[in-house]
């Protein structure tokens, strides 16, 4: 059986949600407090046993390739410098096995996947997108790859989300739980309408898939925005060989908003050994002075 052992990182969206910001800047690049969104996720690949990344990139998406290009002035500076703890960290980001694509057209996930046929042959892979950052006592991917080791077939990430939501998701038509958190799975649907949607068990951003989705990538139709939707071809994979579903229970933060940026950048500040005791007692004064105010309209009223 094919070890999972090469990632793909869809890194080519306009991230228009965070304009101006990303007027001229990658939304992958946003920091959560000093660490940009992907690094996240290339941390997560690494952490579980991924050897290999691709990330599909777009036009202002250079930043991304510098970031995890080494910077021979900035490291001899802090060796000069004797700043051996920021030199690690800088260093960190280097050493890694990465490879970067351009995606020319912004056709859908479905359409960036397909960018990384060549990079992936005939292997099992994982896809892990850089809106969601998952925590839990063990890496996402890597229970997925779990998965995988067992029933030797694509395993997507799943999560239960409130009923009113589903229109904003894929969301799977399950089959029964087959245990350890796995389901059967009827059928996957893109963004369905709230009276139609199959179960509250949202697709999650991380996905492991047989080389087989490529032959189905390459005839996939236009979906939902006009894009060639991944769960759309997933579906249509599922009539071939079977997918299963996987149920995430840890803690899922949508950095894809700017309402989930900010709580994911302040919940994470608050295990950052530099800012975190400082930050704790801001919120608590904050919320002093917000609660202050409130009494007072309050008695206006």
């Amino acid at each position: 059986m094919e070890k999972v052992r090469k990632a793909v990182i869809p890194a080519a969206g306009l991230g228009t949600r965070f304009l101006p910001a990303t007027k001229a800047m990658a939304k992958e690049m946003l920091p959560i407090v000093d660490k940009p969104t992907i690094q996240f996720i290339v941390e997560e690949a690494l952490a579980s046993g991924i050897e290999d990344i691709l990330i599909v990139t777009g036009k202002a998406k250079r930043p991304i390739e510098d970031h995890f290009d080494s910077n021979i002035e900035l490291e001899q500076n802090l060796r000069e410098k004797n700043k051996t703890d920021l030199l690690k960290i800088v260093k960190e980001t280097t050493d890694i096995n990465l490879h970067f694509i351009r995606q020319s057209h912004p056709l859908g996930l479905g359409h960036a996947v397909l960018q990384a046929k060549a990079f992936v042959g005939n292997e099992p892979f994982v896809v892990m997108l850089g809106d969601d950052l998952m925590v839990d006592d063990e890496p996402l991917t890597k229970c997925l790859i779990d998965d995988y080791q067992k029933t030797h077939a694509s395993t997507i990430a799943v999560m239960k989300i409130p009923h009113e939501d589903t229109d904003k998701y894929g969301v799977i038509d399950p089959n029964g739980n087959i245990g350890d958190g796995l389901y059967n799975v009827k059928g996957f649907v893109e963004k369905p309408k709230v009276s139609e949607a199959p179960s509250d068990l949202a697709i999650i951003g991380r996905y492991l898939l047989t080389p087989e989705i490529f032959d189905v990538l390459e005839t996939q139709t236009p979906g939902a925005g006009g894009e060639i939707q991944l769960t759309d071809a997933i579906d249509r994979l599922n009539k071939t060989q079977r997918v299963f579903a996987h149920e995430f229970k840890g803690r899922r933060y949508d950095v894809g908003d700017k309402f989930g940026f900010m709580t994911t950048s302040i919940e994470y500040g608050l295990t950052h050994p530099q800012i975190k005791d400082d930050l704790k007692q801001y919120i608590i004064d904050l919320g002093k002075r917000l609660e202050g105010k409130t009494q007072k309209t309050s008695n206006k009223e």
